[in-house]
């Protein structure tokens, strides 16, 4: 596929973009991508980010045994997985070890999904344009809460702007 820009580079950039409920895809060249300003994010091995994220630093006079103790220390009961073969194999051993790694897995998540901690969602894209409607519409409503809740007053005027206007009967 060629960039919708230049028109003669192979584009490696796919961008897609939701506005008002309307899907947009862009792709570019790595070249135009950067021309627009657009960061080009380089995507980490699974493995290598576990690794870096789960990596604790030793405090001053600790010593690398103790460290792996630690990482050994704590096992889930139910099926034996320990923070240590986490690591090296980037796969929980059952649902039960998010709760007995909490601690350690709860900023590794947030650090790979932007901050958020809990799984949204997608819009499947086969449904009908007033089901997709009423998803996003709920997904605002709900973010408007949160920022009400958090008293981020800024958010939630803009969110209850984008909610009026998703509410709007288009003509």
């Amino acid at each position: 596929m060629l960039c919708q820009a230049c028109k003669e580079h192979t584009a490696t950039i796919h961008l897609t973009e939701i506005r008002n409920g309307q899907r947009a895809e862009t792709h570019l060249c790595q070249e135009c991508a950067h021309q627009q300003g657009l960061a080009v994010k380089a995507q980490i091995p699974l493995n290598e980010l576990l690794s870096t994220l789960l990596s604790v630093q030793p405090e001053a006079g600790q010593d690398q045994e103790k460290l792996a103790a630690q990482m050994e220390a704590r096992t889930c009961p139910d099926c034996g997985m320990t923070l240590k073969r986490f690591a090296k194999e980037s796969q929980l051993g059952c649902p039960h070890d998010y709760t007995v790694f909490k601690d350690q897995l709860l900023p590794l998540i947030e650090r790979s999904h932007n901050g958020k901690s809990r799984h949204c969602g997608k819009v499947p894209t086969h449904l009908p344009k007033a089901e997709k409607q009423d998803i996003v519409l709920r997904r605002l409503k709900q973010q408007l809460d949160e920022a009400v809740g958090q008293e981020d007053y800024e958010r939630a005027a803009r969110l209850r702007d984008e909610i009026k206007q998703q509410q709007e009967p288009t003509s």
